[in-house]
């Protein structure tokens, strides 16, 4: 589609990349490296080429162009990614109805009926009908303006706002039911509202859509005091972190996020100064999240609150946190106090000098076994060090799981040499290990003809006719990548990574891959003359094998008497000489 090859020549994927990956840039060249988004590591094997628009992990190999990224970090189809980057780089959509499919649609409908939700619960919190819930958020010192930057509303006591909206608007009863927002009466009489009489929190997506809602009760006896959306087409709790949207250039730029519990905690927190907060959806802290916090930042600051069900979440986020490869530390406020609180109480200044004298996550750890263990005694200590290895030996760098140990060992005054014999023992049994993949070489004039073939149409005009003319590319390593090559010139089509990439086979796309990201071309300006002279070169070698072929073939005719086969040899040797 022309469609999509504007889009993927309009849009930098160096650019929409960084805004989910910390992107460092290798030298003044093309390439950019950082963690991989799709797989835990501590070494950066992710890579994107500037000049040519495609990323690729050589640890977990993943990789593709812009559209692919948005896809599978997004998790869209292929059209969703299509409208995703058009609407954000301001590409206007054709107008005839070839951007879609039957799944786009129905996620584009639970998207559309999300968004007229959140107008319908803004409009509602600051009509004549929020005058209470208003109150309640002046209380809590949410002042309008945090409330209309992180979008809150109120849901309809009646239950009925939604349904009646949306059929209005259109939608099916099928189609309301699969947004989430919108339940079928038991009796099938009709629908009703999920939420009711709440303070609404919009959810979105990292990229900033909103995707569900969590619903605070206001009225005494409302149960439960948090009603969050249920799962759907857009929404997988597991996978979302509350204000991440907004958090992660604050994150990145401070080199660390703060994990809190509750959207007020998010919001009391941003409200104070502090804009890398963010929040699980009402779950217990997954792998998923934690990889998504390591995208933006390697370390990060649990505060969740201090009362048992919080302290046993810190406990639990522990060893998902430093099995991502997360540098972690706890904050525990005094007197007991959530973030939200303690910010209303002490200030803001109290909470940022506190969040500077977070404690590392192991004498957070030690205190809470030092609390269950009876530590004096060789028993307790045992104890105390089977509670403590579960979490240390997640963590996937072996010198800081060495560091640890040491710790440990000083901490329970164990022998050092059997707390690391338990922690090599525990290193082995370790999940998630990625098999990087093999590393495939080119003969350097190979690598030459290829850059220069893709980065110079000079070069393609003088080495193109040697290639057609002559058997040269039978009998290269990257012979289907050259044969590519010659099509899409043939068809009047410039080469490059996405267009030879549809054509290619997987082990042909893989030499294309490392002959973009070798050191080799990467680091060196090849020119035109250089180019021609390995072609040339490569046609030399390519004449003198066919000579040696013909004149063992013609050895062969003699010795065995077939003097027409011998003599038919020497001519096409005789005329092979005269050619070069």
């Amino acid at each position: 589609m022309e469609f999509v090859e504007h889009l993927k020549s309009s849009v930098d994927i160096v650019h929409v990349v960084g805004e989910y990956v910390r992107l460092k840039r290798v030298g003044a060249g093309p390439r950019w490296v950082g963690l991989c988004p799709f797989h835990t590591e501590k070494t950066g094997s992710f890579s994107v080429h500037s000049t040519h628009q495609f990323y690729k992990c050589f640890g977990c190999g993943a990789g593709g162009d812009v559209i692919k990224f948005v896809m599978e970090i997004e998790r869209l189809t292929f059209w969703e990614a299509l409208r995703y980057l058009a609407e954000r780089h301001g590409i206007p959509l054709p107008k005839r109805n070839d951007l879609s499919d039957e799944e786009a649609k129905k996620r584009g409908g639970v998207y559309e009926m999300h968004e007229s939700a959140a107008k319908a619960f803004r409009e509602l919190l600051f009509s004549g009908a929020g005058q209470e819930a208003r109150a309640y958020l002046q209380r809590r010192g949410l002042s309008q303006a945090t409330a209309e930057e992180f979008g809150l509303g109120l849901s309809d006591r009646g239950g009925q706002m939604l349904a009646r909206l949306f059929e209005k608007q259109g939608f099916s009863g099928e189609e309301m039911e699969a947004s989430g927002l919108v339940l079928r009466r038991t009796d099938g009489s009709g629908f009703f509202d999920r939420f009711r009489g709440r303070l609404m929190f919009p959810i979105h997506s990292e990229s900033g859509k909103i995707i569900a809602f969590g619903g605070r009760a206001l009225a005494e006896g409302d149960e439960p005091k948090y009603l969050n959306s249920s799962e759907t087409a857009i929404y997988v709790k597991s996978h979302v972190l509350y204000n991440l949207n907004r958090a992660r250039k604050a994150v990145q730029e401070a080199g660390f996020s703060v994990l809190v519990e509750g959207y007020m905690d998010v919001i009391g927190v941003y409200a104070a100064g502090v804009k890398n907060v963010v929040a699980t959806c009402g779950t217990a802290l997954t792998n998923f999240q934690a990889r998504s916090l390591r995208r933006h930042a390697s370390d990060v600051v649990v505060n969740f609150d201090p009362d048992k069900a919080g302290m046993n979440a810190t406990e639990k986020s522990v060893p998902i946190l430093l099995e991502e490869g997360l540098h972690m530390k706890v904050l525990q406020l005094s007197g007991g106090l959530d973030p939200d609180e303690y910010i209303k109480e002490s200030g803001a200044d109290a909470y940022l000098e506190a969040l500077r004298a977070a404690r590392g996550y192991f004498h957070w750890l030690g205190d809470r076994a030092r609390a269950r263990f009876d530590l004096k005694t060789p028993e307790g200590r045992v104890e105390a060090f089977k509670f403590l290895l579960p979490s240390i030996q997640k963590m996937p760098d072996r010198l800081d799981r060495l560091a640890v140990a040491n710790d440990v060992a000083d901490y329970l005054k164990m022998d050092a040499g059997v707390v690391l014999d338990e922690f090599r023992r525990a290193a082995a049994e370790k999940r998630g290990k990625v098999t990087r993949r093999e590393e495939v070489f080119l003969d350097p004039k190979e690598m030459i003809l290829l850059h220069a073939l893709l980065e110079d149409p000079d070069a393609r005009l003088e080495i193109l006719p040697v290639l057609r003319q002559s058997s040269v590319v039978e009998r290269l390593r990257a012979r289907g990548v050259f044969e590519a090559i010659v099509k899409m010139t043939d068809a009047g089509e410039t080469p490059s990574f996405g267009g030879l990439e549809s054509r290619l086979s997987e082990p042909d796309r893989a030499l294309l891959v490392s002959l973009l990201f070798s050191d080799e071309t990467l680091s060196k300006d090849y020119t035109t003359e250089q180019a021609v002279a390995c072609v040339r070169k490569l046609a030399m070698v390519e004449r003198s094998s066919k000579r040696d072929e013909l004149r063992k073939r013609m050895q062969d005719a003699e010795r065995s008497g077939n003097l027409e086969e011998a003599l038919r040899m020497n001519q096409q040797l005789l005329a092979l000489e005269r050619e070069g």
